[in-house]
C-alpha cells in the first residue's frame, strides 16, 4: 500500500530529479531510486527505511537539502539520508569514497540497508551495462572499473562490518552475490 507519505516522497524525488539522466544508459536518473525504494519494499524494510531509499541521492544530486528532507519526512528519514550521502563533488573521488566507507561501518542497520539497496542497483546497472556497451562504458564515470571494484567491496566490508555472516540480512547476502559477479573479469 502507498500511503500519503510515500506518495509524497516519490513526488518530491520526482520532481527533484527531473531532466537528470543515468551515467551510461541516459534512462531517466529517477528510476534509480525508485528501483531502489522498491528493493527496500521487496524486503518489508520500514516506510521510513523505503522513503529513505527514494531520496538517497537528494542532497548529493539536486538543490534539496537536509533541512527540506526534515521539514517534509521527519527526523528518521533525515538521519539515514544524512548516513548515506556522500561529501561535496567538489571534494577529491578517493576522499568522498572513504569518507562513505567510514561513516556505513558503524550506521544503524536501517542505514545499511539503504546503502545496500543503493548498491546492489548500482552494481546491476554497471553489470548491465558492461554486457552492452562493454569497456566503453568507464568513460561515463570519474573513475575505472578497477577503482570501482575497490570502492564497492570496501563499501559491502563497511556494510557487514561486525554482523556475524548467519545474521546478515538478505539485502546484504544480494549485495555481496553482485559484487562477486562485477569482481569477475568479463570483458
Amino acid at each position: 500500500m502507498i500511503t500519503g507519505n510515500l506518495m509524497r516522497a516519490i513526488t518530491y524525488a520526482t520532481n527533484k530529479h527531473d531532466g537528470q539522466k543515468r551515467k551510461v544508459d541516459k534512462t531517466p536518473y529517477i528510476a534509480h531510486p525508485y528501483r531502489v525504494a522498491m528493493l527496500l519494499k521487496e524486503y518489508q524494510c520500514s516506510e521510513h527505511v523505503v522513503i529513505a531509499g527514494l531520496l538517497h541521492d537528494i542532497v548529493e544530486d539536486t538543490d534539496g537539502t537536509i533541512g527540506g528532507i526534515t521539514n517534509l519526512f521527519g527526523k528518521e528519514v533525515r538521519d539515514l539520508i544524512e548516513f548515506v550521502t556522500e561529501l561535496d563533488k567538489k571534494t577529491d573521488w578517493e576522499e568522498r569514497k572513504e569518507h562513505s566507507i567510514e561513516k556505513i561501518k558503524n550506521a544503524p542497520m536501517d542505514a545499511k540497508l539503504v546503502t545496500c539497496a543503493d548498491k546492489i542497483d548500482n552494481l546491476q546497472s554497471m553489470l548491465d551495462s558492461e554486457m552492452i556497451y562493454g569497456n566503453s562504458m568507464w568513460r561515463s564515470f570519474e573513475r575505472g572499473k578497477k577503482d570501482q571494484q575497490w570502492y564497492y567491496q570496501k563499501m559491502y566490508e563497511s556494510v557487514v562490518y561486525q554482523i556475524p555472516h548467519h545474521e546478515l540480512h538478505p539485502l546484504m547476502h544480494l549485495y555481496e552475490k553482485l559484487l562477486q559477479q562485477f569482481m569477475e573479469e568479463r570483458i
